[in-house]
């Protein structure tokens, strides 16, 4: 566990290889547990962190409202806490939103950025849609949220040829306290961060799947579109989970992090 500046407590990371830092941040409803494929993959050339954000997996919560932002601060408490002043950031839906708040309100901070079917901002309906996913993720048996998850994850035919890696992040799903889960949806709904977006210096990727329902592609437009010098690159045939369900990326993501660690443009 490492100690937070908030008063939501410690937040738990798991850690893998040596180098340069790379922060792997999870999407909503899982936990650090599901960057451990890519984490190993990279972790011949970096050191990689992937943290439980606030109330997932074995991180503390108070039980209180929280957003986008405080998500960030517990960020920047637990890299103080671990003595990094700068560090690589890839975040994955949810875990992008906070990689977004971070890198523009602390662009000293992150040398290089991977936003993965993520976004700055929902839409204007989108306090009373995540509302509505919020009552759901706590009245709805976390089994009977399954199939919902599944279709926006992942392609059929990566669930049909892969059903153990599907299965592994169903059971970290299934894990997830259901309170947080909700709260976390409000602050998604809540967040609009699209103001930050000219601040971020990071060299920037912009990955999205072609299919990705959650965080359509015109969104991850609007990311590259918003930070300066961004590079867009949608993936063909994915959906949500496009660095889960295409393992091979690792390989991209490698090269983003040389390029943004040696301070130059991306390829």
């Amino acid at each position: 566990m490492i100690p937070s500046a908030s008063t939501a407590g410690p937040l738990a990371v798991r850690r893998w290889g040596a180098g340069e830092p790379v922060v792997l941040l999870h999407p909503l409803a899982t936990s650090g547990e599901l960057w451990t494929p890519l984490a190993e993959a990279l972790a011949d050339e970096f050191q990689v962190f992937a943290f439980d954000l606030r109330g997932h997996g074995e991180s503390s919560w108070d039980g209180k409202p929280f957003s986008i932002a405080d998500l960030a601060d517990d960020l920047g408490a637990a890299l103080d806490s671990l003595g990094l002043e700068t560090v690589s950031l890839l975040g994955l839906s949810m875990g992008g939103s906070v990689g977004v708040n971070f890198a523009g309100r602390f662009p000293g901070r992150v040398r290089s950025l991977v936003l993965a079917d993520t976004t700055a901002y929902y839409g204007d309906d989108a306090p009373r849609v995540w509302a509505e996913r919020a009552e759901k993720a706590v009245s709805v048996p976390r089994s009977k949220q399954v199939a919902f998850q599944l279709d926006r994850w992942f392609s059929p035919e990566f669930r049909e040829a892969n059903p153990n890696e599907a299965d592994r992040i169903v059971k970290i799903f299934l894990r997830t306290n259901s309170e947080a889960h909700a709260a976390a949806s409000i602050a998604m709904g809540e967040m609009d961060s699209r103001s930050l977006l000219p601040s971020v210096t990071a060299s920037t990727l912009v990955l999205v799947g072609e299919h990705d329902y959650a965080t359509p592609p015109e969104m991850a437009a609007a990311l590259a579109d918003g930070i300066p010098g961004a590079e867009l690159e949608i993936q063909t045939g994915l959906r949500h989970m496009s660095l889960i369900e295409r393992p091979a990326l690792a390989e991209r993501v490698r090269a983003h992090l040389k390029t943004g660690t040696a301070g130059t443009e991306t390829a």
